[in-house]
């Protein structure tokens, strides 16, 4: 029920809808630009596998994330139908690139200090594309929860308002993250793919790829919607939980090869190497969540990377 209606997404930026709580005041998550995969070789440190302490080969992929920029503090109020935004406070200082996204303010009055009646306290942060080489200029721009009580959200609010976030200075190699991206858009398939039904017979009348007959299911006086038909596949938002962020690399020269990776380039600023694929195509914005729900058998300490393929 989840996945319905399965339509193209609205917005090409993922969106979080629920955050965890931390004591640590910071933003609870962070953003950057899905490069492509590769493979490591690391010692297994996981708990009860058969090859802890050998040397073992990791899928993962390439996240290059430049530092995330906070364009203002948006204070909230409690209500009967959730939280509702009664003030903002803008940065002075915002990036010339900011007006190809929003309508710049011409003068800026209000102080965080004059705010005094909020509940919640959240950052609207946005990405530098420009320090990347994937040839954008345009940047993104969404909110992030911050953790800590509410008098350390503004005060950490306040710190780093129109000052650039790094992701050394918010994520921690071996923890676990929740990944939010839009995935790669297949267009108009047929229900074999889409579903992954299986084929009729070749002897059936009407044709091999198509669901059959219906019977029961409309025996209401219309299809239900719970039939595998035709239909848009791909470019819509999903969440993939517990990635395991393996490095936070600053030397970009580490992974890089001579000619760039496919379809991306080269990577210029601070990487991340998570294990496994990530949802989306290669530049797109992969947004990450500290985890709702993290997997107890994996450990909290980053394995030891001896290699990484190029």
């Amino acid at each position: 029920m989840q996945f319905w209606p399965r339509k193209r997404t609205k917005k090409l930026v993922a969106s979080i809808r629920s955050w965890t709580s931390s004591k640590e005041p910071k933003i609870l998550g962070f953003a950057g630009y899905k490069v492509g995969m590769t493979h490591v070789m690391i010692t297994d440190n996981r708990k009860g596998t058969l090859t802890k302490g050998e040397t073992i080969s990791f899928p993962v992929t390439i996240v290059e994330c430049p530092p995330l920029k906070a364009a203002s503090i948006r204070f909230y109020k409690n209500s009967y139908d959730g939280l509702k935004l009664v003030s903002e406070v803008v940065s002075e200082k915002l990036d010339k690139e900011l007006a190809r996204k929003i309508i710049m303010p011409k003068k800026i009055t209000k102080k965080a200090e004059d705010v005094k009646d909020y509940d919640d306290i959240k950052l609207l942060v946005y990405t530098q594309p420009k320090l990347t080489g994937i040839g954008k200029k345009k940047p993104e721009m969404f909110e992030m929860a911050i953790g800590g009580k509410k008098e350390e959200k503004l005060k950490y609010a306040q710190e780093v308002l129109g000052k650039d976030i790094c992701a050394k200075d918010v994520l921690k190699e071996g923890q676990q993250l929740d990944a939010h991206a839009i995935t790669k858009g297949k267009g108009f398939q047929g229900p074999i793919k889409r579903f992954g039904i299986g084929l009729k017979s070749h002897k059936q009348e009407k044709g091999r790829r198509r669901p059959g007959s219906l019977g029961g299911w409309r025996g209401q006086g219309h299809v239900m919607y719970r039939v595998a038909h035709a239909g848009q596949m791909g470019y819509q938002q999903r969440t993939e939980y517990n990635k395991w962020l393996l490095k936070i690399g600053e030397k970009p020269e580490e992974i890089n090869n001579k000619s760039g990776f496919n379809e991306y380039g080269v990577v210029r600023n601070t990487y991340l190497l998570i294990k496994g694929s990530l949802g989306g195509h290669v530049k797109r914005l992969v947004r990450f969540s500290n985890s709702i729900r993290a997997d107890y058998k994996l450990p909290a300490e980053a394995p030891v990377i001896s290699y990484t393929s190029k």
